[in-house]
């Protein structure tokens, strides 16, 4: 391999590597001035857009022995995304710039030691924000204890209440 394209392949794992997630997207047809329209949003999303070749995409792939990468369909005009963060988010920011301009679609991706299909990196857009997400665990966590509360509260007012009826009882001398 020449020495550029070495050059090339470690720059692209070490992107792999530093990544949260790794979306690859078609852009075939594409008007580079609406393709730097995705560049500014993904940007503003802490994700980065680079336009590589398959060849080394799958070749940085293969250099940091990750799963499944061998299962990656990449063909044609292919750019990588990567970035830290909510992966949802950047999901979602493809899919939506998908939908005005139809060239855009997710080939696939590859986020957390899994290699995703087209259809799985739709599915994370799909997802709820990550707050919406942690809101909605932090619910399901609370439940159990709110619940015994209320149980135990209501057992001591029933208590409390019989009390209450037997000292009225009393003290009416009936």
């Amino acid at each position: 391999m020449r020495t550029e394209n070495q050059f090339l392949v470690k720059t692209i794992s070490d992107m792999i590597g530093g990544a949260d997630y790794v979306y690859f997207i078609s852009y075939t047809g594409t008007k580079v001035k609406d393709f730097n329209v995705l560049r500014d949003q993904l940007a503003g999303a802490n994700a980065q857009c680079h336009v590589l070749k398959n060849a080394l995409i799958k070749k940085a792939g293969s250099a940091l022995n990750l799963n499944g990468w061998d299962n990656l369909a990449l063909v044609n005009d292919t750019a990588m995304v990567c970035g830290k963060g909510d992966c949802g988010a950047v999901a979602k920011m493809i899919a939506e710039f998908g939908k005005k301009f139809e060239n855009v679609k997710a080939k696939g991706g590859y986020l957390d030691g899994a290699v995703l299909s087209a259809a799985e990196v739709g599915m994370v857009a799909d997802l709820p924000s990550k707050e919406v997400l942690q809101a909605m665990l932090l619910g399901v966590l609370q439940a159990p204890a709110r619940n015994l509360v209320t149980v135990l509260n209501a057992k001591a007012s029933s208590i409390v209440n019989v009390l209450n009826a037997y000292k009225n009882k009393c003290e009416n001398g009936n």
